[in-house]
């Protein structure tokens, strides 16, 4: 048996299998995701979300897979009797983007359903991430890269119904310096050492109140940081209002809820943000006066697992 202390993991998401009574924990799981040949990624199986078995291979790239590298940020999401992997890949001559993959069980093993990334071809791209509006259209909600456009925007593009392929434009939702606790930084990709505004890992999550709240990532006054918007109109398409400072602010972040067997939410971010130290971790959150609040439900009697 495993405990999260074991497992180095990047981007942690959390599903929940009520039908098994389990849980999945899905993550990048490559010993150095940033550079190399890309493993693939592995997932970790739990009944108490505190002791896990693993790992179990989830996606292994078939002979000839178009990425060779950048393994990074799968979701799992059931749609339409299936399971659908989200994921973001890089090749030798291909930007980065999420591909879309399909299993018949939550574990896995997946196998290649969009023909290729379905973010736009010329972008980079990275950490896309399922919406369902309430008329039941799909959506892929992913970052444009800041490395290609410097100040990093979140955008949402339709998808098509069996989410094979995106339709229609993308449709800019945000850019990250328009949040007033994200801080500017540098990379040694960027030309001329610029400085620019990193957009990471969004996630949607539709309050009790029928608010839609979005988790996304960046930096700072203390690192790497996970901060909230919500939606104006309660649709993808916003407008987005921003938390004047981050949710969680010390070095982590790449978040998203999860709900218990209990219906308890829980927020799962990797802590720290320095390979390979990188661990999930696991709080409780709750929803309050319109927005998320780290710490446990007010609500007598109620468990955690």
């Amino acid at each position: 048996m495993l405990t999260l202390a074991d497992i180095q993991i990047r981007d942690p998401f959390l599903y929940t299998d009520r039908e098994r009574h389990e849980y999945l924990l899905f993550g990048s799981t490559d010993p150095d995701v940033w550079q190399g040949e890309g493993v693939g990624f592995d997932c970790y199986r739990s009944s108490d979300l505190e002791t896990w078995q693993g790992p179990i291979p989830a996606f292994r790239p078939p002979r000839g897979f178009w990425a060779t590298r950048n393994f990074w940020a799968p979701e799992v999401h059931a749609y339409r009797n299936q399971f659908f992997l989200f994921a973001t890949f890089a090749g030798d001559g291909h930007p980065r983007g999420t591909q879309i993959l399909v299993a018949d069980r939550p574990e896995g093993p997946y196998h290649e359903h969009s023909v290729g990334p379905v973010t736009p071809h010329a972008w980079e791209c990275l950490d896309g991430t399922l919406h369902v509006d309430s008329a039941g259209h799909p959506w892929i909600v992913f970052c444009h890269e800041w490395l290609q456009v410097v100040d990093g925007e979140i955008h949402a593009q339709r998808l098509s119904e069996d989410l094979r392929r995106a339709i229609g434009p993308p449709q800019r939702l945000f850019s990250a310096s328009e949040a007033g606790w994200v801080r500017p930084t540098t990379h040694e990709w960027m030309s001329g050492c610029r400085q620019g505004f990193v957009t990471d890992g969004p996630f949607l999550h539709r309050m009790r109140s029928g608010a839609l709240t979005m988790l996304w990532s960046s930096f700072g006054e203390e690192g790497y940081a996970m901060g909230t918007a919500t939606s104006s109109s309660g649709t993808v398409l916003g407008p987005w209002k921003h938390e004047s400072v981050p949710l969680w602010s010390r070095d982590g972040g790449h978040g998203m809820v999860a709900r218990t067997f209990d219906d308890e939410l829980v927020l799962v971010l990797h802590q720290p943000n320095e390979t390979p130290h990188e661990r999930a971790i696991f709080l409780p959150i709750h929803e309050r006066e319109g927005t998320l609040q780290i710490g446990p439900s007010s609500e007598p009697g109620r468990r955690s697992r």
